[in-house]
């Protein structure tokens, strides 16, 4: 079993806080404000109108639908997650964790539980065509970054319709989404501009059964079945499972090192929010077909998806099926 602290030596590139914002606002004008709605995660307020779910003009098809979810131990089980095409796993405050479900191939009938966006979040979706994000709320002083952001924002304030609180658990770990009461037809593997490519495995790598990745206050574990095919997932030493009762278990599992710096935001308690710079490059270790490949990542600019190469300089094509991404602190 390999082990991944928060600690690793790699190659990564250090903006600064203006040369970020540029680089999320690189559009120019922006057309029209999302209206995220809500600065908390209770959903306080002001009431704005529910946004389109279609892309701009002259573009094709409708857009990735973006969720960002609560990964809390109250928050577990999950609902829909393996539904996701991709799997996003970033540190946020106190050094736990928060998961981004993207879904372009499928809709399934619940997403959640639904919590709160980050800063960092706007540049992870930048690589995708104006992305539908649903989420819970952000802190007052992140709206307006959000309101010019190229995405749609769906909160329970802007479309209070395709939210509902769950019973079975105390809020706020019980807002899930009804992704088909927003989008109707899943957008298509054509709007998930990740920039990953899916094949044959290439040579090399090294027999691995299970790697672990660890946050100041959350760990991930992903073991390898044979029997399945597919990479089981733990979270803090748990197996997780969706609210049907079926093990999380991605065909890929990507490590990827990167830059994980302190932002210009605080929680409620004081805590810094973490700020996960995705653009750039670095190192990885893919995981697929239990085997692990050190791998090396480029994304040139946030407006772009993110390439992996094999130690010779091969693209790296990842299995076919679910991929989970991992990032891990690089520094």
């Amino acid at each position: 079993m390999a082990t991944v602290g928060t600690q690793r030596g790699g190659r990564g590139r250090r903006r600064t806080a203006a040369a970020l914002l540029a680089a999320l606002l690189a559009a120019g004008p922006l057309a029209g404000c999302t209206g995220s709605g809500g600065s908390t995660d209770d959903g306080r307020g002001s009431s704005r109108p529910s946004p389109s779910a279609s892309r701009p003009d002259g573009a094709d098809g409708p857009p990735v639908l973006a969720v960002k979810l609560d990964n809390a131990r109250a928050a577990r089980p999950h609902t829909g997650v393996d539904a996701a095409d991709v799997v996003y796993v970033e540190q946020v405050e106190g050094g736990l964790s928060r998961l981004m479900a993207v879904y372009a191939t499928r809709l399934p009938e619940s997403v959640g539980p639904v919590r709160s966006a980050r800063e960092s979040d706007l540049e992870l979706l930048r690589q995708f065509d104006r992305p539908v994000l649903a989420f819970s709320g952000a802190q007052g002083k992140l709206l307006p970054l959000i309101d010019r952001a190229p995405l749609k924002a769906v909160t329970p304030v802007s479309s209070s319709g395709v939210y509902a609180r769950g019973a079975d658990r105390p809020a706020p770990h019980n807002l899930f989404l009804r992704p088909r009461r927003l989008m109707g037809d899943p957008p298509g593997q054509a709007a998930l501009t990740t920039g990953f490519r899916f094949g044959r495995p290439p040579a090399g790598g090294g027999p691995e059964d299970a790697v672990t990745v660890r946050y100041p206050a959350a760990r991930f574990t992903f073991t390898w079945s044979e029997a399945d095919g597919r990479w089981l997932v733990s979270m803090d030493g748990t197996p997780a499972t969706t609210s049907d009762g079926d093990r999380l278990a991605p065909a890929t599992v990507v490590v990827q090192y990167v830059t994980v710096r302190p932002s210009d935001y605080r929680d409620f308690l004081g805590n810094n929010t973490p700020y996960t710079e995705t653009a750039g490059s670095g190192q990885a270790t893919v995981l697929r077909g239990g085997r692990a490949y050190e791998a090396g990542w480029s994304r040139p600019s946030a407006e772009e998806g993110t390439s992996f190469t094999t130690e010779d300089g091969e693209r790296m094509n990842f299995a076919r099926g679910q991929v989970w991404v991992v990032y891990a602190n690089a520094a």
